[in-house]
């Protein structure tokens, strides 16, 4: 699937603006555990995950934690970065050889006042993001990390290739406990 499949399945856009975004849209493949986004930056891009998986992830006592995971056609970008301007502490890995879309924002918001399907694709992804955060900390309130573990496992086949490591930071669980709960759900 090609990336304007993709956004025109969230909301059509003109060939004049398509063309508008290719101009700045560009392709790249990363390795294995490779960052696309160091810890301390400033998120100054809009990720999509074209195949493969990505990671947002940051360090707490020394402990490597994943906050979210992104899997094929989904965006991946640190927003509270992207819209403040401020550095954050968190990062971007691609968790297996993945190829990522990558746009640059500042261009991408220059295109919005031009093209108003573009900003409307773009307003909607983000509202989806929001959504899915929102979704995010509603399940660490109130679900056990069986649900959740369950859950991701209904989001994507991929789960089976991430590092247990990182799902089990994921869950907010030890690699033990996330070990009994796979053999209880099997």
């Amino acid at each position: 699937m090609m990336i304007f499949d993709f956004f025109n399945s969230i909301n059509n856009l003109s060939p004049e603006s398509q063309s508008a975004l290719a101009q700045i849209t560009i392709e790249k493949t990363y390795k294995k555990n490779e960052v696309i986004q160091n810890i301390g930056s400033r998120c100054k891009t809009v990720y999509f995950v074209k195949d493969g998986c990505a990671r947002i992830f940051y360090y707490k006592d020394g402990n490597d934690i994943t906050e979210h995971f992104s899997f094929e056609h989904e965006l991946i970008v640190r927003a509270e970065s992207l819209f403040t301007g401020k550095p954050t502490s968190k990062g971007i890995q691609a968790i297996n050889k993945s190829t990522i879309w990558s746009i640059d924002s500042e261009s991408l918001f220059k295109l919005y006042d031009k093209h108003h399907d573009i900003e409307r694709l773009f307003r909607l992804l983000f509202e989806k993001e929001y959504v899915n955060t929102v979704k995010r900390i509603e399940s660490l309130q109130f679900m056990s990390a069986k649900e959740r573990y369950a859950e991701l496992l209904q989001t994507t086949d991929y789960i089976q290739k991430i590092p247990l490591k990182y799902i089990a930071s994921y869950l907010g669980i030890t690699q033990v406990s996330l070990s009994r709960l796979r053999a209880d759900i099997r």
